[in-house]
């Protein structure tokens, strides 16, 4: 499996792994709301409506979540370009980043490779640059060293 190849893997699973646990937290949510339903009390329903404004929170997270699932759907481990595009390996002389999701840090065999979207700021910088283009982010100044 090529690092891309590994680098996707790891991005679906943390994608897939978010979904799983705004699944999960909806049903629990849903659950405290029948049981808070099945006791009758005469209280006022506050509680009720924090726990469908949490319901609410997690659908929208649950939503966007499987947004971003389906947004790395269009991310190919195969693409060969020479300029920075979607699914691009980039490697500059300090840092290397796969542009795909922004899911921060991931660590393959002691190298270090920052997951990032087009549409993040550095994304941004990166698009369609090419081997020996040079960008400044944050103050420090990066050369490309290489696409893949």
């Amino acid at each position: 499996m090529t690092i891309k190849q590994q680098l996707l893997q790891i991005c679906n699973e943390q994608v897939e792994k978010r979904i799983t646990d705004y699944k999960n937290e909806i049903d629990l949510i849903k659950e405290s709301i029948e049981s808070n339903d099945k006791g009758g009390s005469d209280d006022d329903d506050s509680g009720n409506g924090k726990l469908l404004n949490d319901l609410e929170k997690n659908m929208g997270y649950l939503n966007d979540a499987r947004k971003t699932q389906d947004y790395l759907k269009l991310v190919k481990a195969n693409l060969l370009s020479t300029s920075v595009a979607l699914g691009s390996l980039v490697k500059t002389d300090s840092l290397h980043f796969f542009i795909s999701i922004s899911a921060g840090k991931i660590q393959i065999d002691n190298q270090d490779y920052y997951a990032i979207s087009l549409q993040s700021p550095i994304g941004q910088l990166l698009k369609q640059k090419s081997t020996g283009d040079t960008f400044e982010f944050n103050g420090t100044k990066y050369t490309v060293t290489e696409v893949a």
